[in-house]
């Protein structure tokens, strides 16, 4: 298993759990792939997830062998959900109690709670179909393609998740706050298919969760329980190539020089990486890798870490601060590839919720915006960073925190250029291929390559894509290849 991010992880669980001797190799100095963590002047800082959804997929990954999650990890509960912010000082509390929402709903527009229950409705029958029954089943080929498209076809999945929202409601406010979820996992709500409204549905049941001491608790919980299982760890020695003699993985080599040879290989790595650089020396992963770097990628993000003095009860654990633009501002990501003058932020505060992310009497944060990848916005980050780093900070600074530049003790950023140095991310892109209709399903990078047999892939760039329980989902769908082909 090369990386041990959520779905590396998940993966090699479901093998060790199944008897099939299984080693992680992860190149970075701690595992968790875009769930690393920063330890700072007694802060600690997430980089990756920090919205957990759909506890059960999670809890599956113990009780395949008999053991309780709960021995290993704390979920705590976050209520609200997140408080929606706009420029006018409007704000809305999203959370999964049916009657404060719908008071919500009313403040902004009364004729519109009819209307919020019947996208509900709609959420949950995509949820039930997109995800329960098709989330962790691999589409290898295109008849399984036009098996789901009538259930698509009836799900209208050609229409956008905005445009659904908008068929249910009519409050531009609340059209953004039911549509704004595609964006965390790198899909444009104005063009990602309407199948992605199955994540209102997946809250709404499951709530919304966070592991105390932070997401990289998560990721701890789940390599202590693979070591449990019998499972080997290699961490800081990142993998150079897999090793092939025709169409067969034999093993791989490391930058560090070890080499081990395995039965399959499967990569929670990038998907143009895995295929460009570590596939390399094979005619397959040299013409695949350039197939797929032509496809489009999720945007990038800037992320803005900072601890600063006191305590906030007042501000939440998740915060939206909407811009003055919303399609417009998407335009100007996902299309023309420019850094805009104005910026919708996402806005972190574990502390409010698990004061151990900061030392007594300070506070952590980070605040996100999404920035196109690199292959569309092509910026000096050394130079430009610093640069927007004040600009968000002033904004959250003129929203909520008026003395926000006297209180931080300490702060970082991390930009586009981290996350291709870092992860090996292609072009940047925090989240892979971009989550649009025609790169779904049979059209992503497929959970086993088609000529390379016993190559797997696992994580945001296969099916069914990105966010938690996406990774998670693709871990269940390459598991059950893997476990089949290898007991033959």
């Amino acid at each position: 298993m090369i990386g041990a991010g959520f779905g590396g992880m998940a993966l090699a669980i479901r093998l060790q759990s199944a008897g099939i001797a299984t080693t992680v190799i992860e190149g970075r100095d701690k595992p968790g792939g875009r769930a690393y963590f920063w330890q700072q002047d007694g802060f600690t800082f997430d980089g990756g997830p920090t919205v957990i959804t759909d506890p059960p997929c999670l809890r599956e990954l113990w009780e395949l062998s008999g053991h309780d999650m709960d021995d290993d990890l704390e979920l705590m509960p976050v209520s609200p959900f997140y408080r929606l912010n706009w420029p006018d000082g409007t704000n809305f509390d999203y959370s999964n109690d049916k009657q404060n929402l719908h008071k919500e709903i009313a403040k902004l527009d009364p004729a519109d709670v009819a209307g919020y229950d019947r996208f509900l409705q709609y959420s949950s029958a995509v949820h039930d179909e997109g995800y329960v029954k098709l989330g962790t089943v691999p589409f290898l080929d295109f008849k399984s393609m036009l098996k789901a498209a009538p259930a698509l076809a009836k799900h209208q999945a050609w229409r956008s998740v905005y445009s659904i929202v908008s068929k249910f409601v009519r409050n531009e406010k609340l059209r953004e706050a039911l549509s704004f979820h595609t964006l965390l996992v790198g899909g444009d709500p104005m063009k990602t298919s309407s199948i992605y409204a199955l994540i209102h549905k997946l809250e709404m049941t499951g709530g919304v969760w966070w592991t105390r001491g932070g997401t990289n608790r998560l990721i701890a919980g789940m390599v202590r329980h693979f070591e449990r299982l019998g499972g080997t760890m290699r961490v800081g020695d990142a993998v150079e190539r897999v090793e092939t003699t025709g169409n067969r993985a034999t093993g791989v080599t490391t930058q560090g020089g070890w080499s081990g040879k395995f039965d399959a290989v499967a990569s929670n790595a990038d998907i143009v990486h895995s295929y460009k650089k570590l596939l390399g020396d094979n005619h397959r992963g040299r013409t695949h890798g350039k197939a797929l770097a032509k496809k489009k990628y999720s945007p990038s993000l800037f992320v803005v870490h900072f601890g600063v003095e006191g305590s906030w009860p007042g501000i939440p654990h998740h915060m939206i601060l909407f811009g003055p633009r919303y399609k417009g501002l998407l335009q100007d990501i996902y299309d023309k590839g420019i850094l805009p003058a104005d910026f919708s932020i996402y806005l972190h505060h574990p502390t409010v919720t698990d004061p151990s992310m900061a030392p007594e009497g300070k506070s952590s944060f980070y605040a996100l915006v999404p920035v196109a990848h690199m292959g569309k916005l092509t910026v000096d980050w050394d130079e430009i960073g610093p640069r927007l780093e004040k600009r968000v900070l002033d904004e959250v600074g003129r929203r909520l925190i008026p003395d926000i530049h006297d209180r931080i003790v300490t702060k970082f950023h991390y930009a586009p250029k981290d996350f291709a140095q870092d992860l090996n991310a292609h072009l940047g892109s925090a989240f892979s291929l971009e989550p649009l209709l025609t790169q779904s399903a049979f059209f992503r990078a497929h959970n086993r390559d088609d000529t390379i047999g016993n190559f797997y892939l696992v994580g945001a760039g296969t099916h069914p894509g990105a966010g938690i329980p996406g990774v998670v989902g693709s871990a269940k769908a390459t598991a059950g290849l893997m476990i089949d082909d290898l007991s033959r």
